[in-house]
């Protein structure tokens, strides 16, 4: 059985992509609190490491302490994030900081950490969950636009890098989602522009499930409302 590694894996979209491939897969969810960590995989019925994907000494013992349960991550689910909205002059610098560490940085660190096993192995797909953020501006969201372009930018050079070494490289570009940032706000106003979390999943499961000498280097998906 084949075994995919989704880090943010405790809740949210990250979430439903483990209780959906833990049917078929070895499914280990990187979270980096301990006790949440454990519920969310005794709930969903998979393994879970504990790390902070801006920590790349932590990141890096989780993916050998996955290797030597499993012997490899043959998928890697880059999902973590994190999210601020608003000016940019009243955005607070920690807040900047967190976001671009995790959801670029720690996108960077995981890949880095998993990227010798696949490529001794000459086989494995990285999956980067980036959403359309990562592909237009917005007013009001420079902050995380700006880590979703530069995501992108990752994934495309990476696409490159690793070309003929068995070792694919995807962009995910999911529209808005149901998620905790938009419940309470736009949500309820326009609930047909946003997807469930089931429906990008599954958009998921085909990149996942492409043969393994074709590669989508990238997947867009938006409600039918745009």
């Amino acid at each position: 059985m084949k075994t995919i590694l989704i880090s943010g894996g405790g809740r949210g979209f990250g979430r439903v992509l483990a209780e959906q491939f833990s049917k078929k897969y070895n499914v280990v969810i990187l979270v980096r609190d301990p006790e949440k960590a454990a519920q969310a995989a005794k709930e969903i019925g998979c393994d879970f490491v504990v790390a902070d994907v801006k920590n790349y000494e932590q990141v890096e013992r989780a993916v050998d302490l996955i290797i030597s349960r499993y012997t490899s991550v043959d998928y890697l689910i880059n999902n973590a994030g994190f999210w601020i909205s608003g000016l940019l002059e009243e955005n607070n610098p920690s807040q900047i900081k967190e976001v671009i560490d995790t959801s670029l940085t720690g996108t960077i660190f995981l890949t880095r950490a998993v990227l010798p096993y696949m490529k001794k192995a000459r086989k494995g797909r990285v999956i980067n969950v980036i959403s359309q953020a990562g592909l237009y501006g917005r007013a009001e969201r420079s902050v995380h636009h700006a880590s979703k372009w530069a995501v992108t930018g990752f994934t495309k050079s990476l696409q490159v890098e690793l070309a003929g070494s068995g070792v694919t490289v995807s962009g995910f570009y999911p529209g808005s989602m149901k998620t905790r940032q938009f419940i309470d706000t736009t949500l309820k106003k326009n609930p047909s522009r946003f997807m469930e979390f089931s429906d990008a999943a599954r958009a998921v499961e085909f990149i996942v499930e492409t043969p393994g000498d074709m590669n989508i280097p990238e997947l867009g998906i938006k409600p039918a409302y745009y």
